[in-house]
């Protein structure tokens, strides 16, 4: 009996997911196929008919809310509205909330993977640059001030964003992690011209 209309297309996005969280959790090199195919509630023999390598699911993997629109946040309590006219600001207090620093499993790959990016392949620091892009001509799209100025703000929002949230993970002390995230919210904010 044939699949349903569809079937090969969940099982792809299954197979995605439980990457995302593998690798958020363990890095790129200590995770098997048989691990991820396994959490996708499969066979290692499959994996090929979806993926030419785990180097190409890597890729795949570092989609974001900022380049797929489907993609599904478990950030409780955040939400972006990609169409608001704030969007930027909903964009900074979404990456640098509390609810994302504590998902290590789904939180954003920029965040989880980049030592794992800049040791791979063109194709997952492609993958990487595409997931900045977006992040950036998000956060353009809302900066306050003159046009001109308006991507370099925006990288500098995002690098914000993604540093601080990096560096906040390596703190062993959480009230000086909670500390710098607000601090590097604070100081997004005011250079996207999102305070009052």
């Amino acid at each position: 009996m044939p699949y349903a209309a569809g079937h090969r297309d969940e099982v792809r996005v299954k197979i995605v997911q439980n990457a995302r969280r593998l690798f958020n959790r363990h890095g790129f090199d200590n995770v098997s196929l048989d691990a991820i195919m396994a959490g996708a509630g499969l066979t290692r023999g499959g994996f090929y008919s979806y993926f030419g390598s785990k180097s190409d699911l890597y890729a795949e993997v570092l989609g974001c809310f900022f380049t797929d629109p489907e993609w599904q946040s478990n950030w409780e309590g955040v939400e972006v509205d990609r169409e608001a006219s704030d969007a930027g600001a909903q964009v900074v207090r979404a990456y640098l909330s509390r609810q994302h620093f504590e998902n290590r499993e789904d939180c954003c790959p920029m965040v989880a993977l980049p030592t794992d990016v800049m040791r791979s392949g063109k194709s997952a620091k492609r993958a990487f640059e595409a997931v900045f892009a977006g992040m950036v001509s998000m956060l353009e799209q809302s900066v306050n001030g003159k046009p001109k100025n308006r991507r370099v703000r925006a990288e500098g929002i995002a690098a914000m964003c993604v540093g601080g949230m990096v560096v906040a993970r390596a703190m062993a002390n959480r009230a000086v992690a909670d500390e710098l995230r607000d601090g590097c919210m604070a100081m997004a904010l005011e250079l996207g011209g999102w305070t009052d």
